[in-house]
């Protein structure tokens, strides 16, 4: 893992370009990563503007931080996720439009494009309604990320994970992508889906999707 500065900047960062892609209005979205024995989260309320590392949120797996600035009020999903999941580095929310309006009529986005895969199965599951920063939303969306990488939560938004923040930030843009395709087929019908055995081919090609030698990324960032 980065060192801490760096993963501070990386999460403020990533909050600004969540708003730039479209993904996200204002303040409601938020964003975490694993770090030492807890995680970093972004402070609840505050402009991404105006963020600064100091305002980066560290907080311990028992809820406990320091400092005056407060967590984002979702910290509880994404302790839990982290927890539950060795897997998962970082956690990505948003709101963005066409997924919260699939999460609004409580559906799970099926396998209409092999790009579902990249979140982890055929499926990306919609989790039941729970109110906004309860640990009833966490337990909720825990189950619906068992064996995925992305999910849904009814009438609110989207949770992407991943083993980094670009790569999680990359999954909500996708996990958008897909649920606007989704509601575009919708008034003609349910769409016809990619079977079992062609998301499993699909998934199993993903593991060495867009993979580069480390000689092209080492030059690529000697360039940055």
């Amino acid at each position: 893992m980065s060192n801490e500065l760096t993963l501070r900047t990386e999460i403020i960062e990533s909050c600004r370009a969540m708003n730039r892609l479209g993904i996200n209005k204002g303040t409601a979205g938020n964003i975490s990563v694993r770090y030492g024995d807890g995680f970093l989260i972004s402070p609840t309320g505050l402009p991404y503007d105006k963020l600064v590392p100091e305002y980066v949120v560290m907080m311990n797996w028992d809820a406990t931080y320091k400092g005056e600035v407060q967590p984002s009020s979702e910290w509880r999903f994404h302790r839990d996720i982290l927890q539950a999941r060795p897997d998962l580095n970082a956690v990505v929310h948003t709101h963005s439009t066409h997924a919260t309006a699939v999460s609004i009529l409580n559906k799970d986005i099926p396998a209409i494009h092999y790009a579902i895969a990249a979140a982890g199965g055929a499926t990306i599951r919609c989790a039941p309604y729970e109110i906004f920063g309860s640990q009833e939303l966490a337990d909720r969306v825990v189950v619906a990320l068992e064996g995925r990488r992305a999910c849904l939560m009814a009438h609110h938004g989207v949770i992407a994970a991943h083993v980094s923040i670009a790569r999680a930030l990359a999954l909500a843009v996708t996990v958008e992508e897909l649920a606007h395709q989704y509601l575009l087929c919708l008034p003609l019908g349910e769409p016809p889906v990619l079977s079992e055995p062609q998301i499993a081919a699909v998934l199993e090609k993903f593991k060495t999707y867009g993979q580069q030698s480390s000689a092209v990324l080492e030059g690529l960032r000697q360039a940055s």
